[in-house]
């Protein structure tokens, strides 16, 4: 282990830690293979909850870099919105807006305007429980008595079959309990979890290696263990309500 080395890692390497992550490694594991203490790696996974970021990618609609610089060069040869609107197979109006929001016809240059495009779709966005504050507060009544998420979920879809903006994906109450920066639940409500690790495994996590890194067979008690399966709390194969 490097003594003494407390630098960041590159966009490359987090992308490749979150990858090792989601593949079950631990964080002894991938400390080992950056040649850095597993709390670097924590530090990393913690203000995420363990949960991987999602790709980013562009909108199908959002204008391309080559659609800014064919912008760039009519404005420049001094065509018309129209004109340059009907080259790109546009509205007028997307031309108009996107030279008057960087900077207008003076000073319109197509890679500044694709890189600050770039950065403000990194806007942080509200999630459905942020935006519906009966339904954050019926999710909260219900972590308080340690339902978990996925009975949860299901409640919610048979209390109200026909009200769809009552319905909320169990994945969806993690990651507001997970990633604290959402600002939607109290931390504290991720103590009536039934796990009380403030970092999300991946499914792939759920792998035992004995000593020479091997898989071995689960006995027959584990395989009998399943927990919080479909809304339901299973022990040996006998279901509890």
């Amino acid at each position: 282990m490097r003594q003494g080395k407390r630098f960041g890692f590159s966009v490359i390497e987090k992308s490749d830690i979150w990858s090792r992550w989601k593949a079950g490694q631990s964080l002894h594991e991938i400390g080992r293979a950056f040649d850095k203490p597993h709390t670097s790696i924590r530090c990393l996974l913690l203000p995420r909850g363990g949960i991987p970021p999602a790709a980013r990618r562009r909108s199908r609609l959002a204008l391309t870099l080559a659609e800014r610089e064919d912008i760039s060069r009519g404005v420049a040869s001094g065509s018309s919105f129209r004109e340059i609107a009907r080259d790109l197979d546009r509205a007028a109006s997307t031309v108009s807006r996107e030279v008057s929001r960087h900077g207008g016809l003076p000073v319109y240059r197509a890679h500044e305007a694709d890189e600050h495009a770039w950065d403000s779709a990194l806007r942080p966005k509200q999630c459905l429980l942020a935006l519906h504050a009966r339904l954050r507060q019926l999710v909260a009544s219900k972590l308080i008595p340690d339902w978990s998420p996925e009975q949860i979920s299901g409640w919610l879809k048979t209390e109200y079959p026909d009200d769809g903006s009552m319905h909320v994906s169990h994945e969806t109450i993690y990651r507001s309990l997970f990633i604290q920066a959402r600002g939607v639940l109290k931390k504290e409500l991720m103590d009536h979890l039934g796990s009380k690790r403030r970092m999300r495994r991946s499914q792939h996590s759920h792998i035992f290696r004995d000593s020479r890194g091997q898989s071995p067979m689960p006995s027959p008690s584990e395989k009998g263990l399943q927990k919080w399966k479909t809304g339901r709390f299973l022990v040996i194969g006998k279901a509890i309500c």
